[in-house]
């Protein structure tokens, strides 16, 4: 039986923003630009940052991911929360209805959104080949295995299917430290 070997991204803090908040944040008329693209196509790593200042502590320079989104969303670990002060759920991305509040400053202006700060789950991006190829819906949960010196399983690993994806599993920055993995790993789909 084949093994369904699928290559890992450490996925550190980061936020999406909308145009409105580009705009507020950066100034009328500003754009991203790109510093380097990311695994998933047309996705990138901006060349800005934006201070977020929570209840408790402040993060000067978070890098935003591009391009701009229908809203705002910051991803951290349950570590950047406690070191925030707030309390955000574990979600999918987009999923932010009810989720936790953040300010937001650029050098421009400042912004404080009421919701949309969330802990990413855990996720796949699988081309639709790839989910076709192995017989994995969209929104399956499965359970993923790494190996190595603190080998882990890891459940509730969300697939997330299109044809605009490419192959690549998603952990934030918490999960990783804990396994001992790093980008680039491989993580093996066992059901």
């Amino acid at each position: 039986m084949e093994q369904k070997l699928v290559p890992v991204g450490v996925s550190a803090r980061h936020i999406h923003l909308s145009a409105e908040h580009v705009a507020i944040l950066f100034g009328e008329g500003s754009e991203l630009t790109i510093a380097k693209p990311l695994s998933q196509p047309g996705q990138y790593a901006a060349n800005e940052t934006v201070a977020v200042i929570g209840p408790k502590g402040t993060f000067p320079k978070v890098r935003i991911l591009g391009p701009v989104r229908q809203s705002t969303q910051l991803e951290v670990s349950r570590t950047d929360a406690f070191s925030l002060g707030v309390n955000p759920p574990v979600r999918e991305s987009g999923n932010t209805a009810g989720s936790a509040g953040i300010t937001l400053k650029g050098p421009a202006g400042e912004v404080t959104i009421e919701e949309g700060v969330i802990v990413a789950a855990r996720h796949i991006h699988f081309h639709t080949s790839d989910a076709n190829k192995w017989g994995i819906a969209d929104k399956q949960q499965l359970k993923v295995r790494f190996q190595g010196e603190r080998g882990v399983v890891f459940e509730h690993v969300i697939a997330r299917v299109s044809p605009d994806f490419a192959l690549d599993m998603h952990i934030d920055t918490d999960e990783a430290n804990a396994a001992g993995i790093k980008n680039g790993d491989t993580a093996e789909i066992i059901d």
